[in-house]
C-alpha cells in the first residue's frame, strides 16, 4: 500500500498547483499531463473551486476504502476512476497496473486502463487492454464501447465496426444505443458502407428516452436528414465538451461527403478548446495528424 500512497500524495500536492491556479512562471515549470497528436502540451484542469475540493475529497475516500479492503478489486477500480475524474491519468493507469498485479483476471481493471490509455493518445496499448476485457467479459457495453473507439482512432475501421456491432448486442437502452449507433455510423462511413448506414438510422427516432447522450441524438437525427447543420450550432455552443463532440461528427460527415476543408476547419475547432479527454477533441486530432502525415510524404 506504500506505493499507492506516493501515488496519492504526488496528485494531492499536483492539484493544489493546477495550470489553472498558476501564474505563467509557474505554468512554464509544470509537467503537462499529455502530449497531444499534434505536439500540443495538455494540462489537468478539471475544476477549480469548490468543485475540485470534492473531487479531491472523492479521490481521498476512495484511497481509504481501498486500503481499507484490499481483496476487493473494485476498489481498486474506484481509486483509479477518482484520479481520471482529476484528469490524473498516468496516475490512474499505475493504480490499474499495480492492481492487476493481484487481480490479473479482474476485466474492469483492464477496462478503465484501456479507457484511460485512450485518453493519454496511446491507443494501440488501450487496443490490448481492453481486447483482453472483451475476452474476460463479453456482455459488457462499456468494454466494447471503448474497445471500437480504440480502434476506430487507430484508423483502423473494420475492426471498429466488428466491436461496435458486438458492443449493439450488448445494448439495454435508447441512450446507449444512440452513443454506440453515432460512432458505428461514421465506422461505416469510412468504409464506404452506404446502405448499412440506412440499415442503422432507420432505428433511430425523434422521440427517444434520451438521458445523458442529446448531442449523439442529434447528430443521428442530422445524418438522417431531419435536423440541419444550424440546428447543431445551439447545442455545439452549450460547452467544450460540446463543441467537440458536435464539432467532430460534422467535421467527419463533410470528410465523408468530400468536403476536406470544411471538415478539417471543423476538426481545428475541436481542438482549439481546453477539454482534451473528449472523445470529439481526440478523434479530431486524430484526423488531423493523419492530414499532417500525409503532408508531409
Amino acid at each position: 500500500m506504500t506505493s499507492v500512497k506516493i501515488v496519492v500524495a504526488s496528485t494531492i500536492l499536483f492539484l493544489f498547483v493546477t495550470p489553472g491556479t498558476m501564474d505563467a512562471a509557474q505554468q512554464e515549470q509544470a509537467k503537462p499531463e499529455v502530449i497531444s497528436l499534434l505536439g500540443v502540451e495538455l494540462y489537468a484542469t478539471p475544476a477549480e473551486g469548490a468543485e475540485l475540493e470534492k473531487l479531491q475529497r472523492e479521490l481521498e475516500e476512495a484511497v481509504k476504502e481501498a486500503e481499507d479492503d484490499p481483496e476487493d478489486p473494485e476498489k481498486i477500480v474506484w481509486h483509479g476512476r477518482r484520479l481520471a475524474y482529476l484528469w490524473r491519468y498516468h496516475d490512474a493507469i499505475e493504480v490499474y497496473s499495480k492492481g492487476l498485479e493481484s487481480f490479473p483476471e479482474y476485466a474492469m481493471l483492464y477496462r478503465h486502463r484501456g479507457h484511460r490509455y485512450i485518453s493519454i493518445r496511446q491507443f494501440g496499448h488501450a487496443v490490448d487492454d481492453l481486447f483482453i476485457a472483451s475476452q474476460i467479459n463479453e456482455l459488457d457495453f462499456d468494454i466494447w464501447y471503448h474497445l471500437g473507439l480504440a480502434y476506430y482512432l487507430k484508423g483502423d475501421f473494420a475492426a471498429a465496426e466488428q466491436a461496435y456491432y458486438r458492443c449493439v448486442g450488448t445494448v439495454t437502452d435508447e441512450d446507449s444505443l444512440v452513443a454506440i449507433a453515432h460512432w458505428l455510423y461514421m465506422t461505416l462511413r469510412r468504409q464506404g458502407k452506404i446502405e448499412d448506414t440506412e440499415i442503422l438510422l432507420s432505428n433511430i427516432r425523434e422521440e427517444m428516452e434520451i438521458v445523458e447522450n442529446g448531442s449523439y441524438h442529434k447528430l443521428l437525427l442530422f445524418y438522417k436528414g431531419i435536423l440541419t447543420e444550424d440546428d447543431l450550432a445551439e447545442q455545439a455552443a452549450v460547452s467544450e465538451l460540446e463543441t467537440a463532440t458536435i464539432g467532430y461528427g460534422l467535421g467527419c460527415w463533410h470528410l465523408c461527403n468530400g468536403d476536406g476543408a470544411k471538415a478539417e476547419a471543423y476538426f481545428r475547432k475541436c481542438v482549439g478548446g481546453k477539454y482534451w479527454p473528449a472523445f470529439g477533441f481526440i478523434a479530431a486530432e486524430a484526423e488531423l495528424a493523419r492530414v499532417g502525415a500525409q503532408s508531409a510524404r
